[in-house]
């Protein structure tokens, strides 16, 4: 499988709410560096599950699009929005850039860029 192969599983794997699917989209000694919140970053899928369970449960409807990506050998650069709505009943958004690392078809490492889009004063994006 390719690269993009495995981005459009994670993706599906997020659309379709599936966190043992998601969890299977990255390697048991994942990496997960957030270059702009280092503190938040971490190594293990255990924490892919813990993190997603988590964002499943907030925001129950959560749908995940990606916006551009490009494929350069085992790496994929992406771009991402998603959106929902919380059980506390606020819009849900965030977007930016993923790069993931794929080997054997799983994600071994990962530098995320993503952060929540803003809202106004109703809890609405804009």
């Amino acid at each position: 499988m390719s690269a993009t192969g495995t981005l459009e599983r994670m993706l599906q794997a997020i659309n379709s709410h599936d966190i043992d699917a998601m969890v299977g989209c990255f390697a048991d000694n994942y990496r997960c560096e957030i270059p702009l919140h280092p503190s938040r970053s971490f190594v293990g899928n255990d924490h892919v599950r813990k993190n997603w369970t988590g964002l499943f449960t907030r925001v129950p409807d959560i749908k995940a699009r990606v916006l551009r990506s490009v494929e350069d050998a085992d790496t994929v650069w992406s771009e991402w929005d998603m959106t929902g709505t919380t059980t506390e009943g606020v819009d849900f958004r965030t977007g930016g850039v993923a790069i993931l690392g794929v080997e054997d078809d799983r994600v071994a490492w990962a530098r995320f860029y993503l952060d929540p889009i803003d809202v106004d004063a109703s809890g609405r994006t804009p």
